[in-house]
């Protein structure tokens, strides 16, 4: 954001991507506890110190290859 705009020249909207290998509850529970980080009082006052977003979307296995080989290795490895 330029300055001038409301905000300091290294201010903007960053992102910061997590993939895990889990079923969607579990998904869900790792949202959940991230969006409990952010805000550990969801009943504060207006406005946020950051604000922020979280979304859960189920990711194409090609952008997490690694991972998923990772795991596919670690399920082995189980008796």
């Amino acid at each position: 954001m330029p300055e001038g705009e409301g905000g300091t020249a290294d201010e903007g909207v960053y992102e910061v991507r997590l993939g895990i290998y889990a079923t969607r509850a579990q998904a869900e529970e790792v949202k959940e506890r991230i969006t409990g980080l952010l805000c550990p009082d969801p009943d504060h006052a207006p406005p946020c110190p950051i604000p922020w977003s979280v979304a859960l979307v189920e990711a194409e296995p090609d952008a997490y290859e690694e991972l998923v080989e990772q795991a596919r290795i670690e399920r082995d490895l189980q008796p």
